[in-house]
C-alpha cells in the first residue's frame, strides 16, 4: 500500500482565506469558507485538482474495482421485471434491460378473473404498453432521476417530474397515455410528488423555496399555462415541510404538513378539486399525526398521549383531535408507525423489540370502530426487514409484502388475509454460486459508555469464528429517527467473499427501538450517536470478530457526520473510512438560515444562532471544528457538486483540515477527496454507473485493511 517515494503525487493544498465567524462571543477563524461557490473557477480548479490526487493515489485499484464491478454485474439480472400489481384495467410493472442504465415503467391490459401474468424477463406481455422509457428521458443528460411518477384515477394520463442535474428540482411533465404525446410541460421548478383530481383534469404539485423546503402546494389545470396555477396553500412556519397525495381508493386528495416534532394533515374530496381542503386536527406543538382514510372513517397514528404513539379512529369528516377515539395502544418495545386501510382489513406498520413489523386489524362493522382482533406477520429469521409493498386497490383480499435479510434476497409475497398463507411471486435474483447458507447473520449487542445496550445486525461468511483475524465494516446513521434497518445487498457479497465482516450499528438518533431511542441521540444528546459508533467498534474488536488493524466503517450525510465526529473521538481505532456526503461543518450550515434545510434541522439539532449553549454543544462535536493533531485512519470523502442537502462545501473544507493535520504517512493511510461534477446527495444516477461508484469506494477500503482475495471466504491478515 505504500507508495515509493519519488513516485507519490502531491497532495493538493486549497489556499487559506481567513473568514471570521463570531457568535455568543466565541471567535472562528476559518480558513476555508471560501470554497463554498460553485461558480468560482478558483474552487473548481481545488476541486478538479482534488479529483486528479484521487485518481492518481488509487490508480493502482482499477483492477480491483474492475472486478468488483464486473461481481456486482455478473450477479444482477439485468434483464428483469417488477412483479405486476393490479389498479383498474391493468397491470402496472417495471422493466429493466441489459445495457439500461434505468427503469422502463409498463402496463398491460387486465382480464377480469384472470391470473396475475408473471412473464419470464426478456419476454413480450400481450398488449404491452411503455408508460415511460426512463433511459429514453435520460438521454444526452450526465444525470437523471424521477421525483414524481403517477397516473390518473381514470388511467389516462401519466404525471412524472424529472431532474438532469442532481439538485432536486424538478421539471413537471404531463402525458396522455391514449396517444403517447406528451400534452403539458408547463411546469417548471417543482418537488417531490404530485397528485390528480379525481377526473385527471388538475395536478397537485409543491414548490420549494430558496431554502430548498416544499413551502407552498398548487392546483394546475392540465394544459393550461402555469401562469394561471391557483395556490392551494402556503405554509408560512419555516420548520415545516409539506407533501401532496391521496387515498388508496383515490377518493381524497391530502396535503400533509410537518416538522420534526408537529404535524397536521389537510384532506379534500378528489371530486371537488378546486373546494378548500379541510384540517383533520389543527396542529398543536410536539403532537404528531398520520391519517390514512377508511371507507367512513379515519384511521389515525399518533403520539397525543404516547411517545410510542397509538392508533385511533374518527369520523370522516373529523376536524378536531376531540374527535379521536381510541383503537389500539402501544405496548412495550413497540412502535406504531403507520396504518394502510383495505376493505377487509387494516394493515399497521410498526417495529417490535427492533425490527420492522406488520400486524393485521380485522374490520368487524359490529364495533364502533370498525375493527376487532388483530394478528401479527411472524418471520424466523434473527434479523431482517418486512414492510407492505405496491397495494394500490383498497378491495383486494391479499396483501402484497416485502421481506428481506442480510442474507435472503429481497422477496415479494402475496400474503392471503383469510388463510395467513404467503404465495411467494419473486425473490430478487442473484445469478452466479450465490447460496445464503454460505453466510451466517446475527443480532449482537455492544455496551456503550453509559451502559446502554446498542443492538448490531452483522453477517459474515459462515464458519468465520470470532478469532480476532477477519476485515470489517462498521456502518450506521443515527439521525432524524431513521432507522438503519438489515437488508440485502448483491454488492455487498463482494465484500464477504473477501472475508469481510459487515455490521450496521443501530445507535442511538435512529428508530430502531422507539422514540426514546431518537430522542437520546438528538439535540443536547446527540454525542451519544458518535459514543455509541465508538462502543460497537470496540465490540466487534474485543468480541473477536473483526482485527484490531483491520476495521474499516462507512457513513453518508448525517452518517457521515457521524464517522467524522467517530475518528475525532477515536482515530486509532479504524484502519480507513468512507463518508458520503458528509454533514462535516454542522455548526457553520446551522448557523445560516439562508440555506438549504436549516431552519427545519433546528428540532434536530438546536439553534445555535439564538442559544449559546445549543452554539457550544454543536462546537464541541462538529467533525470540521474537532479535527486535531493525530494519526488519522485512511479518508475517504465523496461528495457532488449539485448536492442541496449537504453542499460538496462540507467535505472539501473537512478533508482540507485534515490532511493538514494528520500525522499518518499520506503513502500509507491517504486523505482523498472526490467530487461528481454533475450528480446530487445520492451520487450518481444510472445503476451501472453507481456500481462504478460502489466499486470505487469499496476497492479504496479493502485495499486499507488488506482483505483477502475473492473466494478466501474467512479471510486473514
Amino acid at each position: 500500500m505504500t507508495t515509493p517515494e519519488a513516485a507519490r503525487p502531491t497532495p493538493p493544498r486549497a489556499e487559506r482565506r481567513e473568514t471570521t465567524r463570531e457568535h455568543h462571543g466565541d471567535v472562528v477563524v476559518d480558513p476555508y469558507e471560501w470554497l463554498r461557490d460553485k461558480e468560482d473557477p478558483a474552487v473548481r480548479a481545488h476541486l478538479e485538482a482534488e479529483n486528479a490526487y484521487a485518481e492518481a493515489v488509487t490508480a493502482h485499484l482499477q483492477p480491483l474495482r474492475d472486478a468488483i464491478f464486473e461481481e456486482i454485474r455478473s450477479r444482477t439480472q439485468e434483464t428483469d421485471l417488477s412483479v405486476p400489481v393490479a389498479s383498474g384495467p391493468w397491470w402496472y410493472y417495471s422493466r429493466s434491460f441489459e445495457g439500461s442504465q434505468y427503469a422502463v415503467e409498463c402496463r398491460a391490459p387486465r382480464v377480469e378473473g384472470a391470473p396475475r401474468p408473471m412473464p419470464e424477463p426478456g419476454t413480450e406481455v400481450e398488449g404491452e404498453q411503455v408508460l415511460l422509457d426512463a433511459n429514453a428521458e435520460a438521454a444526452g443528460h450526465d444525470f437523471f432521476a424521477l421525483g414524481a411518477l403517477t397516473v390518473s384515477p381514470d388511467h389516462q394520463r401519466l404525471a412524472y417530474a424529472v431532474d438532469t442535474e442532481g439538485d432536486e428540482r424538478f421539471a413537471l411533465r404531463i402525458k396522455d397515455l391514449r396517444t403517447d404525446e406528451v400534452i403539458d410541460t408547463a411546469v417548471d421548478e417543482v418537488g417531490y410528488g404530485c397528485v390528480f383530481s379525481l377526473d385527471g383534469r388538475h395536478v397537485f404539485y409543491t414548490r420549494v423555496d430558496e431554502t430548498w423546503r416544499p413551502h407552498e402546494v398548487w392546483r394546475h389545470e392540465v394544459g393550461t399555462p402555469a401562469e394561471a396555477d391557483v395556490l392551494v396553500h402556503h405554509e408560512a412556519d419555516e420548520r415545516f415541510w409539506m407533501g401532496v397525495g391521496s387515498s388508496r381508493d383515490d377518493r381524497w386528495l391530502m396535503i400533509g404538513l410537518g416538522s420534526k416534532t408537529t404535524s397536521e394533515v389537510r384532506i379534500l374530496d378528489a371530486a371537488d378539486p378546486t373546494g378548500e381542503f379541510r384540517v383533520v386536527a389543527p396542529r398543536r406543538e410536539g403532537v404528531e399525526y398520520d391519517v390514512e382514510p377508511a371507507g367512513d372513517r379515519l384511521l389515525i397514528v399518533h403520539n397525543e398521549e404516547s411517545i410510542d404513539s397509538d392508533l385511533a379512529w374518527a369520523p370522516i369528516d373529523a376536524t378536531s383531535a376531540d374527535q379521536w377515539q381510541p383503537l389500539m395502544r402501544a405496548e412495550k418495545g413497540e412502535r406504531f408507525q403507520g396504518i394502510d386501510a383495505f376493505d377487509d382489513v387494516a394493515v399497521l406498520s410498526l417495529r417490535k423489540d427492533g425490527l420492522t413489523a406488520l400486524r393485521v386489524l380485522h374490520r368487524d362493522a359490529g364495533q364502533p370502530s370498525g375493527f376487532a382482533g388483530h394478528h401479527d406477520l411472524e418471520f424466523d429469521e434473527p434479523v431482517y426487514s418486512v414492510g407492505l409493498g405496491d397495494n394500490p386497490e383498497s378491495a383486494t383480499t391479499t396483501l402484497q409484502v416485502v421481506f428481506e435479510s442480510m442474507v435472503t434476497p429481497k422477496t415479494v409475497y402475496d400474503y392471503d388475509v383469510a388463510s395467513r398463507e404467503f404465495e411467494l411471486l419473486k425473490r430478487q435474483p442473484v445469478l452466479g454460486d450465490y447460496d445464503p447458507t454460505q453466510y451466517e447473520q446475527r443480532r449482537e449487542w455492544a455496551t456503550a459508555a453509559d451502559g446502554t445496550r446498542v443492538p448490531l445486525s452483522l453477517v459474515h461468511p459462515r464458519g468465520a469464528e470470532p478469532d480476532g483475524t477477519h476485515p470489517g465494516l462498521l456502518t450506521a446513521y443515527g439521525s432524524y429517527e431513521i432507522s438503519s434497518d438489515p437488508y440485502f445487498s448483491v454488492a455487498r457479497l463482494s465484500l464477504l467473499e473477501r472475508g469481510f465482516v459487515y455490521a450496521i450499528a443501530h445507535v442511538r438518533g435512529g428508530g430502531e427501538l422507539g422514540r426514546a431511542w431518537y430522542d437520546d441521540g438528538k439535540l443536547a444528546t446527540k454525542k451519544n450517536t458518535f459514543t455509541d459508533f465508538v462502543s460497537c467498534a470496540d465490540h466487534l474488536v474485543t468480541s473477536g470478530w473483526v482485527a484490531q488493524d483491520r476495521l474499516a466503517a462507512e457513513g453518508g450525510s448525517a452518517g457521515g457526520l457521524l464517522i467524522g465526529a467517530a475518528i475525532n473521538l477515536a482515530p486509532e481505532r479504524f484502519r480507513a473510512v468512507h463518508a458520503a456526503v458528509p454533514f462535516v461543518d454542522a455548526l457553520t450550515t446551522i448557523l445560516d438560515p439562508s440555506l438549504p434545510l436549516t431552519v427545519v434541522e433546528w428540532e434536530e439539532w438546536g439553534n445555535p444562532l439564538a442559544d449559546a449553549e445549543v452554539y457550544d454543544y454543536m462546537k464541541s462535536y462538529s467533525p470540521y471544528e474537532n479535527v486535531r493533531h493525530a494519526a488519522y485512519p485512511a479518508v475517504l470523502a465523496t461528495t457532488s457538486l449539485n448536492d442541496t442537502r449537504v453542499f460538496f462545501t462540507e467535505p472539501a473544507k473537512w478533508i482540507a483540515r485534515l490532511r493538514e493535520e494528520t500525522t499518518s504517512d499520506p503513502a500509507d493511510r491517504p486523505v482523498l477527496l472526490r467530487t461528481e461534477m454533475v450528480a446530487g446527495h445520492g451520487g450518481k444516477s444510472g445503476r451501472y454507473d453507481a456500481w462504478r461508484q460502489v466499486a470505487c469506494e469499496w476497492a479504496f477500503l479493502i485495499d486499507q485493511v488488506g482483505a483477502a482475495p475473492r473466494n478466501s471466504r474467512l479471510g486473514g491478515p
